[in-house]
C-alpha cells in the first residue's frame, strides 16, 4: 500500500493525487472527520465548460463552490502573525493567511492565481506547521495534463473588451504560467513547505458537469 491509496479509491479517480511527508496517512488516521468532510467537498464539486470560458481568476464561482462546502462545517479563514524580535526590539512582522482552517486541517484551493501565488500558500502552510496551528494541509489546483488539452478543445471567447481570445490563454497557456499542478510540484520537491505535510490533488476534466 502507498500513502495515497488511503484516499478514497472515488476522489482519486477524479482528481490526480500527489503526497508528500505521508499527509494522506495524517488525514485518514489522525484526523478521519475532518477528512472525510474534505472527501465530501471534492465529491460534490464540480465545473462547467461556462464557468471556465467565463470566470475570471481564483475568485470566480469555481473556488467559491468550497466556500459554500466548507463554510457551514467550521472551516474558516485564519491568519497567523509572526514577529522577529531581536534584543527586545521588533525586527520584521509577517502576517499569513490560509483560506479554509479546521482544527489542525489547513486547505486551500488555486484554480486560477498567477503561479506566486503558491509560494505564498506553502510559506503559511511552513509557518503554520512550524508555529503548531496545523499538523497537515491540503492544496487542490488544476492538474497540468489532462487540463491543458481540455482548455484548447474550448476554442476562443470574447473578453470583457469584446476581444477575441483563446480561452487556454486565460489559464497561462500551454505553458501554463498560472496554478496548476506542474507549478506546485516542483515547489513541494523543493521543500518549500519545511516539516508541513501536504497533499496536493489537481482537478481533472472528469469534474466536468455535462
Amino acid at each position: 500500500m502507498t500513502p495515497t491509496d488511503l484516499v478514497p479509491a472515488d476522489i482519486r479517480a477524479l482528481y490526480t493525487v500527489r503526497d508528500y511527508k505521508h499527509a494522506a496517512t495524517i488525514l485518514a488516521v489522525d484526523y478521519p472527520g475532518e477528512f472525510e468532510e474534505l472527501c465530501e467537498a471534492l465529491r460534490v464539486f464540480r465545473f462547467t465548460d461556462a464557468e471556465v470560458v467565463k470566470s475570471g481568476g481564483n475568485e470566480s464561482a469555481i473556488p467559491k463552490t468550497f466556500s459554500k462546502l466548507l463554510r457551514p462545517k467550521g472551516w474558516e479563514e485564519t491568519s497567523l502573525k509572526a514577529k522577529l524580535v531581536i534584543d527586545e526590539a521588533e525586527v520584521t512582522t509577517d502576517t499569513h493567511w490560509i483560506d479554509y482552517v479546521k482544527g489542525r486541517i489547513a486547505f486551500d484551493v488555486e484554480w486560477n492565481s498567477k503561479d506566486q501565488t503558491f509560494d505564498r500558500d506553502l510559506s503559511a502552510f511552513r509557518a503554520f506547521f512550524d508555529f503548531g496551528r496545523i499538523s497537515v494541509a491540503v492544496l487542490l489546483t488544476r492538474d497540468t495534463t489532462t487540463m491543458v488539452p481540455y482548455l484548447k478543445s474550448l476554442g476562443t471567447f470574447k473578453d470583457k473588451s469584446g476581444k477575441l481570445r483563446k480561452v487556454i490563454d486565460k489559464y497561462g497557456g500551454e505553458g501554463g504560467s498560472t496554478t496548476h499542478m506542474s507549478q506546485l510540484i516542483p515547489r513541494l520537491e523543493a521543500g518549500r513547505t519545511g516539516g508541513c505535510p501536504v497533499l496536493a490533488l489537481g482537478i481533472t476534466p472528469s469534474l466536468r458537469a455535462p
